[in-house]
């Protein structure tokens, strides 16, 4: 179902997922392409849904505005030496070093990014740091959450983890209890990071929205809400292909 917001001069379309998941309230999402989209119980009515977004209408304008302010002051990725690369919320200058001798590698080194590559050509390099990147992700997040585990009482031993690319989502927690993270979470910073991991593990309790699973939020990060509007605001510099040069 689709269906339009208007608020000031501005009209947005979004579309309404049915979602089992929810009880009650709605779940509305801005993309950091801009789109709106809306999670709804089974068998909501339409005008409670539109009342819903209506009474949400700045938050969602306000966040499709910061996206656009972001896309505006972007510049395209060309994966050579001077464009900055965020590791746990720091910025982190790219280095790229050619030596024709040499096997693609990358450190953390010096406040840089440090790239050894046979040859200069970007798809190499973007490849490079991808790898780079998930497996820092997966040491980072399994240490985490080995940590965290200990101190959620509703979990008996570690759940699996599994990286997914996604470009939309920073995780998720299927049914059968693997957390699904995207590697690209491990650009933000630390909680944020928190932020994410405890969601999905409170989904361990609750597979659902429902006001018992945000009891278990405010229990063990009262300022989850915080966390998340920040991850909001960074989306667009994390799961987008974009980058600044300094």
């Amino acid at each position: 179902m689709r269906l339009t917001l208007r608020y000031g001069e501005r009209t947005t379309e979004y579309k309404v997922h049915e979602s089992a998941r929810l009880t009650s309230r709605l779940r509305i999402h801005v993309e950091p392409g801009g789109v709106v989209t809306v999670e709804a119980p089974p068998g909501t009515p339409e005008e409670r849904i539109r009342a819903g977004v209506q009474r949400r209408a700045r938050w969602i304008v306000g966040h499709m505005e910061r996206f656009e302010h972001s896309r505006r002051h972007a510049l395209a990725r060309d994966y050579s030496s001077g464009e900055t690369h965020f590791y746990l919320g720091r910025r982190y200058k790219l280095k790229v070093l050619v030596d024709p001798r040499a096997q693609p590698s990358v450190r953390l080194i010096a406040g840089r990014l440090e790239v050894n590559m046979p040859h200069a050509n970007a798809a190499d390099v973007r490849s490079a740091l991808q790898r780079w990147y998930r497996e820092r992700a997966l040491a980072y997040f399994t240490s985490r959450v080995a940590r965290m585990v200990g101190e959620l009482p509703w979990i008996n031993s570690t759940p699996p983890l599994r990286l997914l690319n996604m470009k939309r989502s920073w995780g998720s927690c299927s049914p059968r209890g693997t957390v699904i993270l995207n590697p690209a979470l491990v650009k933000a910073p630390a909680h944020c990071v928190a932020y994410v991991l405890l969601h999905e593990l409170c989904h361990l309790a609750e597979h659902n929205h429902s006001p018992r699973f945000y009891s278990l939020l405010d229990r063990h990060m009262p300022d989850w809400r915080s966390a998340k509007g920040e991850l909001d605001g960074l989306s667009e510099m994390l799961l987008e292909e974009i980058g600044c040069r300094v």
